[in-house]
């Protein structure tokens, strides 16, 4: 007889005293059962009331929001964002959290990962445990900064209205506005009009220029609205069989500028979303490598070049950068935004497939800035076998990076230093930088 199905407990709720926090932006709680529980909205220490919004009879976890506080930690406020809370918006995990505690709660979470994926202590990281605001962004607890400076709005397709996906859910939070979008995203309105036939709109400012950009996904059959925004902007919009983007008005890149340079970002390409990110990263790498003039450097999953032309305007020269990248637009911008530097190369490719080919033996420094997943244990065997003096890892992930840094180890290589910069406030998304040396160094 075949088995019977598994009851939902969606739904069920349960009175649990919350543990620690966990990756991903919740906590850990216990049933009086023993079911683990992952729970949203809380905080550690708290007791409250978790129902379950995800999860069956026998399942290893359940996942639950906690939506009524019996015993508040002291870390708590009431959530700034109107939209922010169980069943709501997922875009913020820790709007109930004060500034400081939602960066110790991020610090945690990067020791934790480094203990159990690395077998690495704060100290032995080189990291004195805290996790560093960007500039301007320590702001008293009920306000929030307007950071975001790419928004991704949802639109419901029975209103046509723009609004922000829900927790693990296509349901749209219908908004009328996002607390943390940049007043750049902010000023051109998408909330107040009607964008129906759109399956998304995002919106875009740049950092260091004027320049806006929409970039419209219509579902399949619709035509485009005319857009008639605000401010002035450029639109572009995603074609549905390619999924390549195009050009409706305007330009179809925006310039973003850091590290002293004027960038052009093309069709939506990545960009860091905080308005300082670029520029506090740079500074991190750069004062964790220490380029010497003439030397040779990799930039690894390099986008359109913002770690390539640091490295190359800090080499001089005679120094020698490659760079390489997966996105073929991303390319052509890293090409055109390095264009003054005749010893910078950019190839276009995957870093596991192009990297082999080049016939590099040997390289001085190395930068790689890898996607959510990491690098992985091939690409880091290959990376140490190339007796690279010092090597920068930016991390959006600290799980990947706690993997990755177990293959360097295995490789040969320690971590000098880590950083860690709270540049994604509200949510449980932080960035590190790892700079490693051979573990042989100075022994």
């Amino acid at each position: 007889m075949p088995a019977e199905p598994k009851k939902s407990l969606v739904g069920e709720e349960y009175e649990v005293e919350i543990g620690p926090v966990a990756h991903g932006g919740h906590c850990i709680a216990r049933t009086s059962e023993g079911q683990v529980l992952f729970v949203r909205h809380a905080l550690p220490g708290e007791r409250v009331v978790a129902k379950v919004t995800e999860g069956e009879e026998g399942a290893r976890f359940l996942r639950a929001d906690a939506v009524r506080i019996l015993e508040a930690s002291k870390d708590r406020i009431e959530a700034p964002c109107p939209f922010a809370g169980p069943g709501r918006c997922g875009g913020c995990d820790w709007q109930h959290a004060k500034p400081g505690a939602q960066r110790r709660l991020k610090a945690d979470v990067i020791a934790e990962q480094l203990q159990r994926l690395a077998g690495l202590t704060p100290e032995e990281a080189g990291w004195d445990g805290t996790v560093v605001p960007a500039e301007g962004d320590k702001l008293p607890a009920g306000q929030v900064p307007q950071w975001r400076t790419r928004v991704q709005y949802a639109i419901d397709p029975s209103t046509g209205k723009a609004g922000l996906r829900r927790h693990r859910s296509h349901e749209v939070e219908p908004v009328d506005h996002c607390m943390i979008a940049a007043e750049g995203v902010s000023e051109l309105g998408i909330e107040k009009r009607d964008w129906t036939g759109m399956e998304s709109v995002e919106a875009i400012a740049a950092t260091g220029s004027q320049d806006r950009q929409v970039i419209l996904t219509p579902r399949p059959g619709a035509r485009l609205p005319l857009v008639e925004l605000d401010k002035p902007v450029s639109v572009l919009r995603v074609d549905e069989k390619s999924g390549g983007v195009h050009r409706v008005h305007g330009r179809p890149f925006v310039r973003e500028r850091a590290d002293g340079r004027t960038h052009r970002v093309g069709g939506g390409g990545f960009w860091q979303v905080h308005p300082k990110a670029a520029d506090t990263l740079v500074t991190a790498v750069m004062q964790g490598l220490l380029p010497r003039k003439g030397e040779t450097a990799l930039d690894l999953y390099c986008g359109v070049g913002l770690f390539a032309g640091a490295l190359a305007d800090r080499l001089g020269e005679k120094g020698a950068v490659l760079g390489i990248e997966s996105g073929k637009r991303a390319v052509e911008d890293a090409r055109h935004n390095l264009a003054d530097f005749p010893r910078v190369r950019i190839e276009q490719g995957k870093v596991e497939s192009v990297l082999p080919r080049t016939g590099i033996t040997e390289v001085d420094l190395i930068v790689l800035d890898p996607p959510r997943a990491g690098a992985g244990r091939a690409t880091v065997a290959h990376l140490t076998s190339l007796g690279a003096r010092r090597i920068a890892y930016v991390a959006c992930d600290p799980a990947a990076l706690a993997r990755d840094l177990g293959y360097f180890r295995e490789g040969g290589y320690r971590v000098r230093t880590l950083r860690a910069f709270d540049l994604f406030p509200m949510t449980h998304h932080v960035e590190c930088v790892a700079i490693l040396e051979p573990a042989t160094k100075g022994l």
